[in-house]
């Protein structure tokens, strides 16, 4: 199904085929021509998904192609809310790529930085706002911008803005925009919470659902490595230290494990940079360019720093700590695998991870490959095993031996060093 066929303008379809767009995502395939029509959306998609084009390319359709009139100054009729900076710039670079062939007009509004830059790009008139919600906030005061003529609001990942406590502002923008806009709204999840945010801000939505079944890159390898407690940091070293050695993003579960194991790689000679909330966003944005140009090959980041992060080819994401909610799991190697290009996502695994690894399991559609890495071996007591979804957890009886089949997986003992398959 190529792009044409949902509707988009020629002048939008010439330029994917360019970028290496050549069919539609699932998101995508259902969401466009939702968007187009000037329906309320509600769609349910993760990092990974395609998401982005998926408002982006139609919110340019309706609004620059389609459009009868082009942005006054300091009036848009666009508006993006993201949770994070660094969101902000992905969907920015995004709608100015997608938008090129039509001359787009897209300005970021994010907290961290001057104000003034901003305030000239939309004094100059700009089609679409992408904007994190403080920083917009502190622009409806100050009387820099001006949403009376936004005809379509977007909020992206509005489930991480609740999550980071955003609400209130959301409101407080909502309260400027006008009544007759098209709205849209994305999530990972639709929980009570975002179900009830869509309530509130959108008109009878359409509801599009692409299931985590579905997102996950049929390219990537799961494999877990079961660990002794008290040796992640060694195993960790381990697994990036074998071939292909390359680029690998690191999540663990909260600020003060990611600063102690960036510490420990850097001791061990590794070049690592470390991402979470506590660090401010001029370091935050200091490290992820050092990552993307090379000048560091471990990223060390926690869910919700890494969240909106846009990393091209990215060959391994590790789970130093499995995440509390299994979803978190897809949002999180939804990063490698990307565009046909082969992923790893490797987990290491502890004695308390087993139940947190049984509901990951649950939402993949293939066994996790499990393999033990030789000087790392569990004693047959402390095993950590993935049960099948058919049988929860159930686990290993203590005279199996390493090597051996199961159905949840395969245990492989690998001399010197555990190899992924190609």
């Amino acid at each position: 199904m190529p792009f044409s066929t949902l509707g988009l303008s020629p002048v939008l379809c010439a330029p994917l085929a360019r970028l290496g767009y050549t069919q539609p995502t699932p998101v995508q395939a259902k969401s466009i021509p939702v968007v187009l029509d000037g329906s309320d959306l509600l769609a349910r998609a993760q990092t990974g998904t395609g998401k982005t084009a998926a408002f982006a390319l139609p919110m340019i359709d309706r609004l620059v192609v389609r459009g009868r009139r082009r942005a006054e100054a300091r009036k848009s009729r666009g508006l993006v809310l993201v949770p994070t900076r660094e969101l902000a710039l992905q969907v920015h670079k995004a709608l100015t790529t997608y938008g090129a062939s039509v001359n787009l007009r897209a300005t970021a509004i994010f907290g961290g930085v001057a104000m003034q830059p901003q305030v000239q790009a939309l004094r100059r008139g700009t089609d679409i706002i992408v904007a994190t919600p403080g920083r917009l906030i502190d622009h409806i005061q100050q009387r820099t911008v001006d949403l009376s003529a936004v005809e379509i609001l977007t909020l992206d990942e509005a489930d991480r803005m609740l999550d980071m406590g955003f609400l209130p502002p959301l409101r407080r923008v909502l309260g400027t925009l006008p009544r007759d806009r098209q709205t849209l709204l994305l999530s990972a999840t639709l929980s009570k919470e975002v179900v009830q945010l869509s309530t509130e801000f959108t008109r009878e939505p359409v509801r599009v659902d692409v299931s985590e079944a579905q997102v996950v890159a049929p390219t990537v390898t799961h494999r877990a490595h079961p660990v002794p407690d008290g040796r992640k940091g060694d195993l960790l070293r381990h697994v990036l230290m074998q071939p292909p050695v390359g680029r690998a993003l690191v999540f663990c579960r909260t600020k003060h494990g990611s600063n102690r194991v960036g510490d420990a790689l850097e001791r061990a000679g590794m070049r690592a940079a470390v991402i979470h909330g506590n660090k401010s966003q001029a370091a935050r944005g200091r490290a992820l360019n050092d990552f993307k140009t090379g000048r560091v090959t471990v990223l060390v980041a926690t869910d919700v720093a890494a969240r909106g992060l846009d990393i091209v080819q990215l060959p391994l994401v590790v789970n130093y700590d499995l995440p509390l909610v299994a979803a978190d799991y897809i949002h999180r190697v939804g990063r490698t695998g990307r565009a046909g290009l082969a992923g790893r996502a490797v987990s290491l695994v502890s004695s308390a991870d087993r139940r947190l690894l049984s509901d990951i399991q649950r939402l993949l559609p293939s066994p996790i490959e499990q393999v033990v890495v030789e000087g790392f071996e569990v004693t047959p007591a402390r095993a950590v095993t993935v049960a099948q979804r058919q049988q929860p957890g159930r686990a290993f009886s203590p005279g199996q031996r390493r090597g051996a089949r199961s159905a949840a997986g395969r245990w492989s003992a690998r001399p010197g060093r555990s190899r992924p398959r190609a």
